[in-house]
């Protein structure tokens, strides 16, 4: 666990700050009184003489509270990997690393509280809701660029801006006129901080910072002018952050891109907090790629610098979906594709989709509210929807809660329930045109199964539909023009549920389906077809795109991040896996057909007891037919429990979940018997059961064994350090180098044959 110490500024100070500190360190106390002239500690908690909101008084208080403060974590044995202070904090985080003493410190800080103090006719200003390129386009259009500057860029949708007292104040009704303008709120301050207009004071404290001599930090420093770390040039640094604005926002995700995960305000209030919360939620880290032979880092700044990885993939995907990537994380069962991941996800620019295969309909309806609260309809989402028995509530759940977007897999056919989703978001335009609200994406691995995605909804199901009165006649009758799904997804070598087909095949048959079929289809609409399966690092995603993929969906790879909802005990073995680690087993959800999933092998007995139960099934119609060794072994071994408990638990399962159940033959009996280990399986590797770990049950592809062995040897090795959207955004942005260097190769190649 990585950790940061955060500093505030001005605006933090408080009646009463530093109440429990000052009796801990009576030596910095006086010091500070001597340097200072009066009584700090009178000053913070009493105030007598109301001058403690004055910047001249305010910011020497805030630096001597918060460097007891952390005076205090520091004797209690608290070390900070990185320090970060807003503004004046800066100065708390320099002593904090040891660059200069606290005497040095509180003069530096006197000092610069006095010059800025002197101040006059400037202004500023803290406006919510919009973000940096609106605030810009406000300034131009209205003539005021050059008047009001940006001085603080707190969270992605809270910044200050800085300028003389009369236009801060004119350009208040400007804001206010501004639909997603929240706030516009000016502050009690005599200068424009952080802004040109402190040029004489930057320089008045240039001159007096020739007296200092500094030391190299011992703990890494954020500076605010840069939000990298500091250089060996702090007197530059210094004064270049009186004129220039905190880039706080950038901040924070440099430290998120470092590993950061855990952050700490130490000194008075807890503004910083709040703002870091926002930043966390709003913002995706600044993606830091360590170079595999130590030499350099590069800085990858995912959100603000707009690359040439946009440009893969089908621009209408894009468009449609609202997001900057082609690129798309797959809806892990059980939740281990967590509403986390999905935020995460989505305010990076990536559509992602909540993993809802056996979870109850309550946890998914939680999960809907969650994502719809949070990412509202700025940002994109989907909801996965697995073949199963509760699909007609699933999908009335999405109906009712207006989910738009909806990832399907393990269908073998259309059903009834999916046609209902896809009419009931259809409309026609005044031009004729017909459009789908209700967005599918298929999962699929099998042209007969592609086929029907391809093709409009079965003319049956839109009539049984029509008949029961769920949908309307104008809805069936636009049903022929439009197909069951916006999007097909080709499974390859996937985790969990698969056919094992190779994606250089299977991909250019279903292309070449979507092909043929263009002379059945009465619709006018490109279906776009993806590739999924496999990809895990930069040339498997080459590989698809170069194959004609307009898009890529990842999952092995996601399931061992941060933001992952499985247990940590299962990430450890994720993260040591290779390409050979995965094996093959019985679908617990199919088991009587035999469909196979892709499981870990490495490290867990599961695969191998799971064969074996499925070979068991095969040979025997009923449990008494097994021999006493077989039943001692899978009662000792497998279940930890007697065979007729285990059929008891089932029942009580079905009966708790209202679930319809009645063993019609002996032989059934057997494989509810035996699918309860499956379930149990699962269960143990979600909570991260170490005493039973070689049961554990956990679906994965060999991406992630490729993924582990690109990021050898650099912080993603350690699980800890991955986060969805940095390796979603480092992934695609080494795709797009390689791309290119693979078109140069072959146009070289080419030309060298002509």
């Amino acid at each position: 666990m990585k950790k940061a110490f955060l500093f505030p500024g001005q605006g933090s100070q408080y009646k009463g700050m530093g109440q429990d500190l000052f009796g801990l360190f009576p030596e910095q106390v006086s010091i500070a009184d001597d340097i200072l002239g009066y009584s700090i500690q009178d000053l913070c908690l009493n105030d007598p003489l109301v001058k403690l909101q004055e910047t001249e008084y305010t910011q020497p208080a805030i630096y001597v509270v918060s460097v007891l403060a952390y005076l205090k974590e520091k004797k209690e044995g608290n070390i900070p990997n990185f320090v970060a202070g807003h503004s004046l904090g800066e100065y708390s985080a320099l002593f904090a690393a040891k660059v200069f003493d606290f005497a040095t410190g509180l003069k530096l800080v006197q000092e610069r509280g006095r010059l800025m103090s002197q101040a006059r006719n400037g202004g500023m200003a803290a406006i919510l809701g919009l973000q940096k390129e609106e605030i810009e386009q406000i300034l131009r259009e209205n003539g005021l660029e050059n008047q009001i500057t940006i001085a603080n860029y707190n969270t992605p949708s809270q910044i200050v801006v800085s300028g003389q007292k009369e236009e801060i104040i004119q350009a208040q009704s400007i804001f206010e006129d501004v639909d997603n303008c929240r706030a516009y709120i000016l502050l009690r301050v005599s200068g424009a901080f952080h802004s040109n207009l402190m040029k004489d004071a930057a320089n008045s404290f240039e001159y007096y910072l020739q007296q200092f001599s500094f030391a190299e930090p011992e703990i890494s420093v954020i500076a605010n002018t840069t939000a990298r770390v500091y250089k060996a040039d702090v007197k530059t640094t210094l004064c270049d952050q009186i004129t220039n604005p905190v880039q706080w926002n950038d901040t924070i995700r440099y430290m998120m891109g470092a590993g950061i995960t855990d952050f700490y305000e130490i000194g008075p209030g807890t503004i910083l907090t709040g703002l870091t919360t926002k930043i966390k939620s709003q913002s995706s880290p600044l993606v830091i790629k360590d170079d595999k032979k130590g030499s350099h880092q590069q800085i990858r700044e995912s959100n603000n610098k707009i690359t040439k990885t946009h440009g893969l993939g089908d621009e209408s995907f894009k468009k449609d979906y609202k997001v900057k990537y082609a690129y798309v994380t797959g809806g892990m069962a059980h939740g281990i594709a967590s509403k986390e991941l999905v935020v995460a996800m989505a305010k990076s620019g990536f559509l992602s989709f909540f993993g809802t295969g056996g979870l109850p309909l309550s946890e998914v309806e939680n999960a809907i509210v969650y994502l719809k609260e949070v990412l509202g309809e700025k940002h994109p989402y989907g909801m996965n929807l697995v073949h199963s028995p509760l699909e007609s509530q699933t999908i009335q759940l999405y109906l009712d809660h207006d989910v738009k977007v909806v990832e399907v897999s393990a269908y073998i056919q259309a059903s009834k329930a999916l046609v209902l989703y896809r009419l009931k978001g259809l409309e026609e335009k005044e031009n004729g045109q017909v459009i789908c609200k209700n967005k599918i994406i298929a999962k699929i691995s099998r042209p007969e199964v592609a086929k029907q995605f391809l093709l409009s909804p079965p003319q049956n199901l839109v009539n049984q539909l029509l008949e029961e009165g769920v949908i309307t006649s104008q809805q069936a009758h636009l049903s022929q023009f439009v197909s069951l799904a916006d999007d097909l997804c080709v499974e390859a070598d996937s985790g969990g549920h698969t056919d094992q087909r190779s994606a250089f095949t299977v991909l250019p048959a279903i292309m070449s389906l979507r092909e043929e079929l263009k002379e059945e289809v009465k619709y006018p609409d490109y279906i776009r077809i993806g590739l999924g399966g496999g990809i895990g690092t930069p040339e498997s995603a080459t590989a698809a795109f170069m194959l004609g993929a307009d898009f890529i969906l990842t999952g092995s790879i996601n399931q061992c991040t941060v933001e992952a909802g499985t247990s940590e005990v299962v990430k450890e073995l994720l993260a040591t896996m290779n390409v050979q680690d995965t094996g093959y087993s019985p679908a617990g959800d199919m088991f009587e057909l035999g469909s196979k999933v892709q499981v870990l092998k490495k490290g867990v007995f599961f695969p191998a007891r799971a064969n074996k139960l499925y070979e068991l099934y095969r040979r025997y119609n009923s449990i008494d037919e097994l021999d006493e060794k077989t039943k001692k072994l899978l009662e000792e071994k497998y279940f930890k429990k007697g065979l007729s408990e285990v059929y008891e638990e089932v029942k009580i399962y079905h009966r708790e979940h209202e679930l319809n159940f009645e063993a019609k033959s002996e032989k059934q009996k057997m494989a509810s018997i035996f699918k309860w280990y499956f379930s149990r399986s699962s269960r143990l590797a979600l909570e991260g059961d170490k005493n039973h770990i070689v049961d554990f049950q956990i679906w994965c592809g060999p991406a992630l064994g490729a993924f582990n062995q690109w990021v050898k040897g650099t912080r993603f090795e350690n699980w800890k350090e991955r986060y969805v959207s940095e390796i979603a955004v480092l992934l695609m942005e080494e795709t797009t180098e390689l791309l290119e260097k693979r078109i140069k190769k072959i146009k070289k190649q080419l030309e060298s044959v002509v």
